[in-house]
């Protein structure tokens, strides 16, 4: 019998839960009552509640977030058929807010809404005493991050070898940027630096070489930022054959020398920084509260681009109150003149309790009723327009930031990228009627047939298109190769074992 098991449906395999291990490194004399049990969306629902079932606990825990809410619904109410006495407990950003009218808290015991490190032991324990609170919507008690136990024990040697593994020196964020929940914080909390390096001391020991850092601002305390690009910078330095590749979220306009410097000295292949631009509009910008130095952000992107060996991931967000394409348009087009390895082109989402929706009325937003709540329209783009863009965001995916078509993709976008790259989106929308499922050498002869219609020369098409496909190791004969031309042996990988293949894919194109 395992009396408490948490539980959450991650959205791959790859990913590992970091709030189902707070919960239960938090648990206390509890803890060695309970388990871990991870799903993927998709499974079905029945086995899920199968194997929870079999484990006979007392008191369930549902991590629940936007990708995983339908079908956790699913799972809790089939759970509360089969085992109606059993306690069900919810926690998570999507059940946080709006908690009173949503299904899946209807039909779950109790909702700790907010951080549950603490709130969620002390209820587990009144739940295993056998008293049931009245109260099902519990907000979640804030404690100063000392008091919270690190969770990276709680990894196991599975995750440490095979997924990927979360980590945050701090928590919060300073900035009141109104489509993200981070907006609702106050500022920024750093875990206590030793103990978090301790920690990574350990991960690091036990084998572990990809650390993805979930906190909003990693570069907003700079003495921070270098004490941990210290620590990775040594262990490189000890192990140069088996680098750690390390993900961080960095302020776009907030790079001294300082840590110019620090992350000059790391190899490529070892570091990822997430970087949110999201507009380049100032209008847009002071509309949802985005205090951003967009020249002094430029200058960072270049200067990372072209004086470090980072892979940098950029993000825009289509669908903000007041863009337009036209305006969209031109700053998509700044960014792509900046050159980042990859432009991650979301689509304006409705979080629950994020500031955005105060905009609703002025600016007409029209957001999917079911997750992740995209944006269908707003007064200035059209539900058309929107799909459009929703393709675009896609194809846009599947193509530049693929690292497939680093030779390729020139000549797709021109000297007009966006517009160039929605036409070429426009035509295999047509050509196709998929977004999804379009095997690469298919893909690859579709861009030859798009670009040789447009009029480029086809012998130069073909020629960079052939250089890609098969440097990335593509083994078919393309439809406009020679019979007896040799097929080329695809290229060694250089990079460490720690660097994800879409990255490698960009490194090694360079």
């Amino acid at each position: 019998m395992t009396d408490i098991v948490l539980s959450t449906l991650n959205a791959r395999y790859s990913h590992a839960a970091l709030g189902l291990r707070y919960l239960r490194a938090n648990l206390g004399e509890l803890r060695e009552r309970s388990a871990i049990r991870e799903f993927v969306i998709g499974q079905k629902t029945e086995d899920i509640a199968e194997d929870l079932l079999a484990l006979n606990p007392r008191v369930l825990g549902f991590g629940v977030y936007i990708w995983n809410v339908e079908e956790t619904t699913r799972l809790v109410a089939l759970l509360k058929t089969l085992a109606p006495d059993l306690p069900i407990v919810l926690g998570g950003p999507e059940v946080s807010y709006e908690s009173e009218g949503q299904r899946i808290c209807q039909l779950a015991d109790y909702t700790i809404t907010g951080w549950g490190d603490m709130s969620f032991p002390k209820l587990v324990a009144q739940l295993l005493a056998g008293e049931r609170p009245e109260q099902k919507i519990i907000p979640g008690e804030q404690p100063p991050l000392a008091a919270i136990a690190l969770p990276y024990d709680e990894y196991i040697d599975e995750d440490v070898q095979r997924r990927h593994l979360y980590v945050e020196a701090s928590r919060g964020c300073p900035f009141k940027c109104e489509f993200c929940l981070s907006a609702l914080d106050k500022t920024a909390w750093p875990f206590p630096l030793d103990d978090f390096l301790a920690s990574m001391e350990k991960l690091w020991q036990r084998g572990a070489r990809r650390f993805k850092f979930v906190d909003r601002t990693f570069n907003l305390k700079v003495d921070t930022s270098l004490a941990i690009l210290d620590f990775f910078r040594a262990k490189l330095e000890a192990n140069p054959d088996d680098p750690p590749f390390l993900h961080f979220e960095l302020v776009p306009d907030h790079l001294p020398e300082r840590l110019k410097e620090g992350i000059s000295r790391f190899p490529a292949g070892t570091l990822q920084f997430e970087i949110g631009i999201q507009t380049f509009d100032p209008q847009v910008q002071a509309r949802i509260s985005r205090r951003q130095k967009n020249d002094v952000a430029e200058q960072n992107l270049r200067w990372l681009r072209e004086n470090s060996q980072a892979h940098l991931h950029v993000d825009l967000i289509a669908g903000l109150p007041g863009e337009d394409i036209a305006t969209f348009a031109a700053g998509f087009d700044r960014l792509v003149a900046l050159n980042p390895h990859e432009i991650q082109f979301g689509i304006l989402k409705r979080l629950r309790g994020a500031p955005i929706a105060r905009h609703t009325q002025s600016h007409d937003l029209r957001f999917s009723p079911d997750p992740p709540y995209a944006i269908l329209a707003n007064d200035v783009i059209s539900f058309g327009q929107m799909q459009r863009l929703t393709r675009f965001a896609r194809y846009w995916d599947m193509i530049a930031n693929s690292g497939r078509y680093t030779r390729s993709l020139p000549l797709l976008l021109g000297v007009r990228p966006f517009a160039n790259f929605l036409a070429f989106s426009d035509w295999l929308h047509a050509t196709t009627h998929q977004t999804h499922a379009i095997a690469h050498e298919r893909l690859v002869h579709l861009v030859y047939d798009f670009l040789c219609e447009r009029g480029e020369d086809a012998d130069r098409v073909g020629e960079s298109l052939a250089a890609d496909y098969h440097g990335g190791g593509g083994r078919s004969r393309l439809k406009w190769e020679p019979p007896d031309a040799p097929l080329p042996l695809p290229r060694p990988a250089k990079r460490g074992k720690a660097t994800p293949e879409r990255q490698r894919r960009h490194l090694e194109g360079n």
